[in-house]
């Protein structure tokens, strides 16, 4: 049932994606050009999304399972620090470069265009890549007994 939920949402956000245009890179990237041709509609997007999300949030806060009957683990952390900023950063920048972020990137992999496929090849390698650096660093940690 879970596999299905998450097929299910994740056909919802892809369909999402491509009505508002978000999988079309150029509409990010005129977005994010606001000395140049700027395009507003991401602004549009985010802020749907937000309010959807906040009222999504808040109503989660007060339940204690999901739907599905599994405990309801919301994000905790309220610290902004080194991994974070660097994190978004990382994010920004190739978002800022391709156009792609992780969604709309798989989404786009359905046009069968050469550009979704070496962004999505770029990106599991560096998932892969930090996973690999972070089992490494939590290695180091229990050997120096941290």
């Amino acid at each position: 049932m879970h596999v299905l939920t998450a097929l299910i949402a994740g056909l919802i956000f892809g369909i999402g994606l491509i009505i508002s245009g978000m999988a079309d890179p150029s509409k990010v990237l005129g977005f994010l050009d606001v000395a140049g041709k700027w395009n507003p509609s991401l602004l549009f997007v985010m802020g749907g999304a937000i309010l959807v999300g906040l009222g999504a949030f808040r109503w989660a806060a007060k339940r204690s399972t999901t739907f599905l009957g599994d405990v309801m683990r919301l994000p905790t952390a309220q610290q902004i620090d080194r991994r974070l900023v660097l994190g978004g950063v990382t994010f920004g920048v190739g978002w800022g470069l391709a156009g792609y972020c992780p969604g709309p990137a798989v989404t786009s992999l359905l046009t069968g265009g050469a550009a979704p496929i070496l962004f999505v090849i770029a990106m599991l390698s560096g998932m892969g890549i930090y996973e690999m650096l972070d089992r490494q660093a939590l290695n180091r940690n229990k050997q120096r007994g941290n």
